[in-house]
């Protein structure tokens, strides 16, 4: 066993900072716990300062009565702060409630909407990130040349660009014009989908995501590997003799990766929400979809469940953040 000057086992500042991270992702989930519940309490409020739900049964059809015994039956008589802690308690027995319009569990319509959100989400993000590190440092290596411009403009182009615009040009143009990729959907109707038939389906949504996270993270890692080329280590490095590619790629890089973690640590939860307008214009059957339809016919219950995964996701996007700092700088404590 290697020791150290001292006589302590030489892994001993390992598993000190493990200990360390330990408590802290503990001290960070208690303190989630009160944040989560003061979101849920303010968007509970806004949603009985909307409306109820009832008012979309109003009509011709439907007596004052049958109305008043809905409403006692959804607990809408009572008042806020009642309905409120009836939802919460049902929430910590792991109930999140029944749709107002489908009647089905909403934990079980989160569940089955989760998986293609995800799967958007995921691969919009990585083939973000691929094409955003390279340009970012190719940008910052060269700076001032024609290639820099060219990829600042076309960052600049990327993240400015609308996303239900650049959807509905992608839709005109592959769809309608040349009539390569479907417009909707995930699969296609009458078949049983599959692997090529579903990334045909997922062409358009994940570029028009891709496209505008990409354009935000170039200007990101560019600005970082910028500022770290010119400190005086890498130039002592270079002056060293150390090879191009190194000095890049192993010590600017890995230095420049704490800003670029909090910018991808931040996109998470951009892009949960981001995600919702482009599954509606492509009528992929996620989240985004399943939030649109609820808001439309205020389902509260629904709408409480997807806020509710909504504060988790940037809570816990928050979280993975801090941790990956910690991976990719050790000199950063966490306490």
């Amino acid at each position: 066993m290697q020791r150290t000057l001292c006589g302590l086992p030489a892994y001993h500042g390992k598993i000190e900072g493990r200990t360390d991270m330990g408590k802290y992702i503990l001290k960070r989930i208690l303190i989630a716990i009160p944040v989560l519940i003061g979101i849920t309490i303010i968007d509970y409020a806004i949603m009985c300062l909307a409306g109820s739900p009832l008012a979309m049964l109003q009509g011709p059809r439907v007596s004052e009565g049958a109305l008043e015994a809905k409403r006692i039956a959804l607990g809408l008589d009572q008042p806020f702060y009642m309905q409120y802690f009836v939802w919460l308690g049902q929430l910590l027995c792991g109930n999140m409630g029944y749709s107002v319009k489908s009647y089905q569990p909403v934990a079980a319509m989160i569940g089955s909407h989760l998986g293609p959100t995800l799967l958007l989400m995921g691969v919009s993000l990585l083939i973000s990130l691929l094409i955003a590190a390279p340009a970012g440092i190719y940008s910052a290596v060269h700076q001032y040349s024609k290639g820099d411009y060219t990829v600042v403009t076309l960052s600049f182009l990327g993240s400015s660009v609308p996303g239900f615009f650049l959807s509905l040009l992608l839709i005109y143009l592959f769809t309608v014009k040349l009539g390569l990729l479907p417009s909707s959907g995930m699969i296609t109707l009458g078949t049983d989908g599959g692997f090529l038939d579903v990334a045909k389906h997922m062409v358009m949504p994940v570029i028009v995501l891709a496209a505008s996270m990409a354009g935000s993270n170039i200007r990101y890692i560019r600005s970082a590997v910028l500022e770290i080329l010119q400190q005086d280590y890498l130039r002592t490095a270079r002056a060293k003799g150390i090879g191009r590619f190194r000095v890049i790629y192993k010590h600017a890089l890995r230095n420049a990766l704490i800003p670029i973690v909090t910018v991808i640590g931040m996109q998470i939860p951009m892009l949960f929400g981001g995600a919702i307008i482009i599954e509606q214009v492509f009528s992929w059957p996620g989240l985004g979809l399943m939030t649109m339809s609820a808001i439309s016919n205020r389902d509260y219950p629904v709408i409480m469940g997807v806020c509710l995964l909504s504060a988790v996701v940037v809570l816990l996007g928050n979280l993975v953040t801090d941790i990956l700092y910690a991976l990719v700088d050790p000199t950063i404590q966490l306490q």
